[in-house]
């Protein structure tokens, strides 16, 4: 799902109890910085979170998987022993699973 403005795409975000995991496709010429402070600002406002000050990204790399990647962030719920299976945790929007219910 894009923004409003088109200048990102989510792929997979998962809510932990404490922190957000996320995949997203940003426009090359886009500020990731901007991007996470109007993210955070608008979710505290209308969801009333709140965040810490900064945030950590890692940029996929040539030789790294988005699906090793994605994989990750859908274990993490297991891994935290929140969870007894990764189809248990209900705080994900993952954009293939979408796509394929709607089919």
């Amino acid at each position: 799902m894009y923004d409003a403005g088109g200048i990102w795409y989510a792929d997979l975000m998962l809510l932990m109890p404490d922190h957000l995991h996320a995949l997203v496709a940003v426009d090359g010429a886009a500020s990731l910085s901007k991007i996470i402070s109007d993210f955070k600002r608008a979710t505290s406002k209308f969801g009333r979170i709140r965040w810490q000050r900064n945030f950590f990204d890692h940029r996929l790399r040539h030789d790294e998987s988005l699906e090793e990647k994605a994989l990750y962030i859908r274990n993490n719920p297991l891994r935290a022993g929140l969870v007894q299976n990764e189809e248990d945790w209900p705080y994900v929007l993952d954009r293939t699973a979408i796509e394929m219910a709607v089919r």
